[in-house]
């Protein structure tokens, strides 16, 4: 359980040259820990093939457009249960005590709920522990992965393989919100594309790297008995 949580959460980051490198070790921890059934793992193998061959700026460009372009398919888990509310920011802070409760200290700017970081918490606790916290965010997982998969992403089977690995059926009630939340997301996003923009003439701004979670998986797979 530990290096499956772990190498999924690796697939769900920003793409960089690291996980370009370490794809094939992904791959291998997917499918010998034995977490994951034969059909999730051919589900991945797409992804994986892509993070291993393409390039790097366009698989940076179809993930930014995947989860960055709106809250849609937003990886922030909070987002798609308490959108922008005022309850979004208890739970956040309720979770950062659960993660400190577990001496899972955070550190750089992420926020608690973005899924590579929870996956990450998770992949540090016993097996039974953390398939209860995978339980938890199940509609939300089945929700992405619908939409993902509408959207002919590979990303959709990372969310797949969670669901086979927290062994849960999602609450309908909460998979129908979701799914709303999604909806109602994805039709903001198209009618701002609509709205016309006044025209500015000013210099160019400068381009900025995007920034992701930096996996560090080598020396995680190395030590599978212990923390990363």
């Amino acid at each position: 359980m530990k290096r499956s949580t772990k190498a999924l959460s690796a697939l769900l980051g920003y793409p960089c040259a690291e996980l370009q490198q370490a794809a094939g070790e992904i791959r291998a921890a997917l499918a010998g820990e034995g977490e994951l059934g034969a059909r999730e793992l051919r589900a991945l193998e797409p992804l994986l093939a892509q993070l291993a061959a393409d390039d790097l700026y366009d698989l940076q460009e179809r993930y930014s457009a995947l989860f960055d372009s709106s809250g849609a398919l937003s990886l922030h888990l909070f987002e798609h249960v308490h959108g922008e509310s005022r309850e979004r920011g208890q739970a956040l802070v309720d979770l950062a005590q659960r993660y400190q409760e577990q001496g899972f200290l955070l550190e750089g700017s992420e926020l608690p709920d973005y899924l590579p970081l929870f996956l990450e918490f998770v992949s540090f606790l016993p097996a039974r522990e953390a398939r209860e916290w995978l339980q938890q965010p199940a509609h939300v997982f089945a929700a992405l992965g619908e939409r993902l998969g509408q959207r002919g992403t590979p990303y959709a089977a990372v969310f797949g393989a969670l669901l086979a690995l927290a062994r849960v059926a999602p609450d309908a009630e909460a998979l129908a919100g979701v799914r709303g939340r999604i909806a109602a997301e994805e039709a903001k996003a198209l009618d701002e594309s609509w709205r016309e923009e006044p025209v500015t003439f000013s210099a160019a701004p400068s381009p900025q790297a995007g920034s992701g979670i930096v996996q560090r998986l080598r020396a995680a797979f190395a030590r599978p008995g212990g923390p990363a």
